[in-house]
């Protein structure tokens, strides 16, 4: 079965980041034979605090990620906040990312779909993975070719998240390719003094149980030095630990006796 990979960093901090980040996407899709998806965010909407860093906008960060795309031949993931959003961000999006907290937003979810490109749903802290059908449904009837879900943990309260990885299994019943989101699924969210915490230790856990448990895909934010990044510091992973990581994600490993 195809599996699907997405890295880079939280939002687009400078064009040399992403030099970076893609350059050694490069080196390991030819030495893995993989063909990872180049992911970071041109406006980060739904921060904490009204002073945390956002990223460049639309205009100049839609640019900067078609330099990518043109530069090192990746195709691009990018998230959208507003429906108007999607046909700029299509132009230059194989994938458009509907953020979990606004899964629900049908004027985005429709604008999305009409666009042609893969639409990337993620599972709402507060939904479960049956409640993803009606969003699944809102894409597909407004002309989307492609779906995926995205599993990102629950949300429990008092700065944590959960996830129950039986939701990757229920999310298959609804669409072939769901995706465990191996770094935002450690996040405390709001838990650090206006700003989300998180704890990268455990980036590799939730990425081979995702496996155990049916994941075609796995999202990971990356970063060369993670604790200097301007979002998400504290649930990026650090670029030198993917590649080992991805391989081991795309060993055999035989869970038939646990799932059937």
């Amino acid at each position: 079965m195809q599996q699907t990979l997405i890295a880079g960093p939280c939002v687009i901090e400078s064009a040399e980041l992403l030099d970076t980040v893609a350059q050694r996407l490069v080196d390991i899709n030819r030495r893995l034979g993989t063909d990872i998806i180049f992911k970071a965010s041109f406006d980060k909407a739904n921060r904490t605090s009204l002073s945390s860093f956002r990223g460049p906008g639309i205009d100049r960060g839609l640019q900067m990620l078609a330099d990518v795309k043109t530069k090192y031949g990746l195709r691009i993931l990018t998230d959208i906040h507003e429906a108007w959003q999607a046909a700029p961000a299509a132009e230059v999006a194989d994938v458009l990312q509907i953020p979990a907290f606004l899964c629900r937003q049908t004027d985005l979810l429709v604008a999305a779909a009409r666009t042609g490109r893969v639409v990337n749903i993620k599972k709402a802290q507060f939904l479960s993975a049956s409640d993803m059908k009606y969003p699944v449904e809102k894409a597909r009837q407004s002309g989307a070719a492609e779906v995926w879900l995205t599993e990102r943990g629950n949300m429990m309260g008092y700065n944590n998240l959960v996830v129950d990885f039986r939701n990757v299994t229920d999310m298959r019943e609804l669409v072939p390719t769901v995706i465990m989101d191996c770094t935002h699924s450690v996040q405390r969210p709001g838990g650090s003094d206006g700003k989300t915490g998180g704890d990268r230790r455990f980036v590799p856990m939730m990425a081979m149980a995702a496996k155990a448990f049916g994941a075609t895909g796995w999202f990971f934010e990356v970063h060369p030095t993670p604790d200097e990044g301007l979002s998400d510091a504290a649930n990026m992973l650090e670029l030198d630990r993917l590649e080992p990581l991805v391989e081991k994600i795309l060993s055999p490993t035989d869970f038939t006796n646990f799932t059937n």
